[in-house]
């Protein structure tokens, strides 16, 4: 049962682990960009950079997960397990998401700071 478990995790985790990535990699292009004052070489190479480290870190909690998992004896307990583990991973990447957010915000607040009147 816990080859099931992993299985149906595996796939859920892989999707939402490689869909929201490349959301964020297409669409945090122009945040980056204006961070960095129109370079788009750099701008380019630090999205791939950040892209790559998010599937390695994603992709490596979800195998600590699968390391840790407790026993699946039957299915109401595999949708129970997969939905915790499911839910652990979706709660992680949103961490994940907002501490990226808050990095750019901060940078780009010291690079243009508000001017007092």
């Amino acid at each position: 049962m816990n080859t099931t478990a992993y299985l149906v995790y595996g796939c859920i985790t892989g999707l939402i682990t490689f869909r929201v990535g490349w959301i964020f990699f297409r669409n945090g292009r122009a945040f980056i960009l204006h961070l960095l004052q129109g370079n788009a070489t750099l701008t380019d190479a630090i999205n791939r950079i950040l892209l790559t480290g998010y599937y390695l870190l994603n992709l490596g909690y979800a195998a600590l997960m699968i390391r840790n998992w407790e026993r699946v004896d039957n299915w109401t307990g595999l949708l129970a397990s997969v939905s915790e583990m499911t839910g652990r991973i979706v709660l992680t990447l949103a961490i994940i998401h907002y501490c990226n957010m808050a990095g750019i915000y901060f940078f780009s607040k010291k690079h243009h700071p508000i001017p007092h009147s």
